[in-house]
Order: C-alpha cells, then sequence, then structure tokens
C-alpha cells in the first residue's frame, strides 16, 4: 500500500474522481462502444460542484473581490451549495445558501450539518414537489440577491462566473484524458449552469480537436436546442431549468443536442446502481441515458466519456429510488 501523508484540509481531498468502464451495461444493452463515467460523487461533498465552489471562492480570495471574513451567498439545487459550505468552513467565510423547496430535503440538511446557513425558498404556484422549474429558480435568485445586499455578501454566482468552467478545464478535462489514455471520442454533459460542458470541452478539444460533445437536455424542456418549453416541470434536478441565454455554454462547442425524458433519466441511473455499482441522482441517469441513445445511433463503436454527477444519497426522499 502506497503512503500517503495527511491532506492539511478537507479541500485538499476535491478532484482526482475514478473514471470507470461500464462494462456490463455495455454487454446488456448490446451496445458498440465503450461508455465511461467518472465518479464525481467521490467529492467530499458528494458532487462534481465541489470543484466548482472551490475554484470560485480561489479565485475570488485571489483578486481581491472576497475579503477575508466576508460572507458568501450563492443560490443552489444543493450541489453547489453544498460545496461551497465545506470550501467556506474551510478557509473561514460564513455561508448562506438559498434553496428552493422543491428541492430534496436531505441537501438542506447536509448544508446545515456542514455550518451553512440555509434559506428556503417557496416554490411558485402550481409547481410539484420534488421538481424545481426556472420560475421557482427566479425566486431564489430574488431572494439571493436580496441576501448579498443585506449581508454585504460575496455572490459565488455559479451561472456566471468564469471560476464554474475554469474548474472543469483545469482539473476535471485534464483528469478524464489522463485517465482514459486520450481515448475520449465524445463527451456529453446534462447542463445546469454550462460549466462543466464548456470548461471539459474546451481542455478535450485541445488535445483532439475531433472530439465530438453534445449537450443533454430535460425532453420538453430542451431550450438550448431551440425547442419550445413543454414542460417545464421535469423531475432530473440539477439544470434544465429552461433558460435560454447560459453565459458559461459556449454553443460553438456543440456538436449536437440530445432530450432525455424523465424515465430515461430514472431507469439509466436504476441500471447504473444495480449493474455497475454506482450510486448516483438523476442526472447521472441522464448523462447515461443520452449516451446511449448516442451508441444507438450516430455514435455507434465510439468512446463516449460522461460525468455521474452526484450522489444518489441525495434522492431518497424522491421516486428515484423506491423505498421498501
Amino acid at each position: 500500500m502506497t503512503k500517503r501523508s495527511p491532506s492539511p484540509s478537507i479541500t485538499e481531498t476535491i478532484g482526482n474522481t475514478p473514471l470507470v468502464e461500464l462494462r456490463r451495461t455495455s454487454g446488456i444493452l448490446g451496445l458498440q462502444g465503450r461508455l465511461l463515467a467518472k465518479l464525481e460523487y467521490f467529492n467530499p461533498g458528494f458532487s462534481k460542484k465541489d470543484r466548482v465552489a472551490l475554484e470560485m471562492i480561489r479565485e475570488a480570495r485571489r483578486d481581491g473581490s472576497l475579503h477575508p471574513g466576508q460572507a458568501v451567498v450563492e443560490l443552489t439545487s444543493g450541489n453547489t451549495g453544498t460545496g461551497l459550505a465545506i470550501v467556506c468552513r474551510a478557509l473561514g467565510h460564513p455561508f448562506v445558501a438559498v434553496m428552493s423547496r422543491g428541492n430534496t430535503p436531505e441537501r438542506a440538511r447536509m448544508m446545515r450539518a456542514l455550518g451553512a446557513e440555509v434559506v428556503l425558498v417557496d416554490q411558485a404556484a402550481g409547481s410539484p414537489p420534488n421538481q424545481v422549474s426556472g420560475e421557482d429558480l427566479a425566486l431564489v435568485e430574488r431572494r439571493t440577491g436580496q441576501l448579498v445586499q443585506e449581508r454585504k455578501a460575496f455572490r459565488a454566482n455559479q451561472f456566471e462566473l468564469a471560476a464554474s468552467a475554469l474548474a472543469h478545464q483545469r482539473y476535471t478535462g485534464p483528469e478524464l484524458w489522463e485517465q482514459s489514455g486520450g481515448s475520449v471520442d465524445v463527451f456529453l454533459d446534462f447542463v445546469g449552469s454550462g460549466g462543466c460542458f464548456s470548461g471539459v470541452t474546451r481542455y478535450l478539444r485541445g488535445r483532439n480537436p475531433a472530439i465530438r460533445a453534445y449537450i443533454v437536455e430535460p425532453a420538453g424542456a430542451a431550450v438550448l436546442a431551440g425547442k419550445p418549453v413543454e414542460r417545464s416541470n421535469h423531475q432530473i434536478q440539477g439544470g434544465g431549468y429552461s433558460f435560454p441565454d447560459l453565459p458559461l455554454v459556449d454553443r460553438s462547442l456543440a456538436s449536437g443536442y440530445l432530450q432525455v425524458t424523465d424515465e430515461e433519466a430514472i431507469a439509466a441511473a436504476r441500471m447504473l446502481a444495480a449493474e455497475e455499482g454506482i450510486f448516483g441522482g438523476f442526472s447521472s441517469g441522464a448523462n447515461l441515458a443520452g449516451a446511449i441513445q448516442l451508441l444507438r445511433k450516430e455514435e455507434q463503436g465510439a468512446t463516449i466519456a460522461f460525468l455521474a454527477c452526484d450522489s444518489g444519497l441525495k434522492y431518497l426522499s424522491t421516486t428515484l429510488y423506491p423505498g421498501l
């Protein structure tokens, strides 16, 4: 066993997550090609957003926009907030997470346990529980702006700050390239802020300009693909908010757009758990469902990589994993 020194801080454990080939899934479904899943729930906050949280705070401290001891505020579906709770506590910043009540309660409890103040915002009229629409997020955005002013806080805006994409360009993309031995043909991502899609794709294209990249969206809410919004209240948490203008999404990088239904995302997430031992959330299932679509059609024979974005433990109160 390799001897390692203790990490001086929990922030030093963020990143370097494992990459797993989904051979059982490919075999069961009879797919031609390879599926590679990068397990982001190995981060201390159980999601890819730990990377974003750390890079946003590092960059803000470096450029002076975040002062020592200053409060940090951000809206979240839970994952970025969890990452910020960890990073801010380690670096000495009070953190306030603003979240819709449509997100799962597990996330609010986890953030509070990690030392964050959590402000919950009621959903828009008619919004079903456990499903966050663009209307719900707009209400959260309004309350976030108020809190930033009241607390004289730094806004860790994951939808606009360049560090949100740089985290993936500087770290996730290089890790994926190295771990795969440069064998990736296709990268795809279920888009929330868009930082992951743009950051990883920029790095991979820098290594191999022929790599294709696809944006995954919920069926009925595929505005980035130019489709009308027919169903904003989908079940795939963490993205698909029906925002046509996301500053961090570089559309010039997109080779195509994929739409995934709730049922497809749920079935794929359950398959990841049952067949591969990978316990992911809705967006992990959406990514796998999109990859399956590609291997059955235009990308047969390709090596497709995606992120298992977060842990299924954050969705135990939903219908994703039925109770006993």
